[in-house]
């Protein structure tokens, strides 16, 4: 189905509600200081779990969230929260040591990112790019030494899910076509429209999940990551966007947005979910296929190029992060 059919079909879709026990589990949940993180922790929250994180760049919104969630659920002593900047490579690290301490963790869900109006860089690359993908997966291999040992120690499988989009759909990739091992220096580049470089962060994510479960299946590791799209929600995310884009969302988003409660119910599914959906792209809480350019022969080139790419990127930020898959 097509980004437009989903969004027309959104309205005629009932999504279930949460309603698995997280006794005695610990989550992480990135941006989750509003929007569809805040509401994902706050279900997290009600439904048991003994530590839920909230990863925020703004420690002061990451303690109104928390106070929000208390309020709302009557739960104290369960919410901590934790500097988290995804625009600073040394930010995710930090906060990777610290999580290091914890006990256990079984859930990370990483919903951080951005849609940037205008062109900025952070790091080495475009922020978009910095923040949706690199630090995404930056903390994704970070974090894994703790899942695993989780896995081992307390004879669980835990989930680490990325939010995605289904606005991957929306774009051909054109630096697909760079030569050999510079797609993500043709990503730095400036180009006309901040938009489709979201829709571009987006598949890039997709690819990279299927990657990772390319060179570990579920059978191979004890950790199941996935990608989910939550659908098109009423969220934060456009808030920095060019005008004519902030107007179209606002009519779209009053013809067919999904609560913002409505769409965190994907993403605690995704984060709740088996092996079955190792390397999966999820929508609708069920595995859906994604783009057909991700499906496409030239795809999986082009996955397999973006992952080669990517790994050096990482090895250079920290030596040896590879190795964690």
């Amino acid at each position: 189905m097509s980004v437009f059919g989903t969004f027309i079909s959104q309205p005629f879709i009932s999504l279930p509600e949460p309603t698995d026990s997280y006794s005695g589990k610990t989550v992480i949940v990135t941006g989750s200081n509003v929007g569809l993180g805040l509401e994902a922790a706050r279900h997290f929250t009600r439904l048991g779990a003994s530590i839920v994180i909230l990863a925020v760049r703004s420690v002061s919104k990451g303690e109104a969230a928390k106070n929000d969630i208390e309020k709302s659920t009557g739960i104290k002593d369960v919410i901590q929260v934790w500097e988290l900047d995804m625009s600073s490579y040394q930010s995710v690290l930090n906060f990777v040591a610290l999580a290091k301490e914890l006990k256990r963790l079984d859930i990370a869900l990483l919903n951080a990112g951005i849609q940037a109006g205008k062109w900025e860089v952070f790091e080495q690359d475009e922020s978009t790019i910095t923040v949706n993908v690199v630090s995404t997966f930056l903390l994704t291999l970070a974090l894994l030494p703790k899942l695993k040992a989780t896995a081992n120690q307390f004879n669980t499988r835990p989930n680490l899910t990325i939010v995605a989009s289904a606005v991957h759909f929306l774009t051909q990739f054109p630096e697909k076509s760079a030569p050999e091992g510079q797609i993500f220096e043709k990503l730095n580049i400036k180009g006309d429209s901040m938009q489709e470089r979201y829709y571009v962060s987006k598949l890039l994510e997709v690819l990279i999940v299927r990657a990772i479960a390319d060179r570990r299946p579920a059978s191979q590791i004890p950790v199941t990551i996935n990608c989910v799209n939550p659908g098109f929600c009423h969220s934060e995310l456009t808030r920095n966007v060019s005008t004519p884009v902030y107007i179209a969302s606002v009519i779209l988003k009053a013809l067919f947005a999904r609560t913002t409660e409505q769409g965190s119910r994907t993403l605690v599914h995704a984060a709740s979910q088996g092996p079955e959906t190792h390397g999966q792209y999820m929508s609708d809480c069920q595995i859906t296929p994604p783009a057909p350019l991700v499906l496409h022969p030239v795809g999986y080139v082009t996955q397999n190029r973006v992952w080669n790419e990517l790994t050096k990127k990482l090895e250079a930020i920290k030596p040896g992060i590879t190795s964690n898959l």
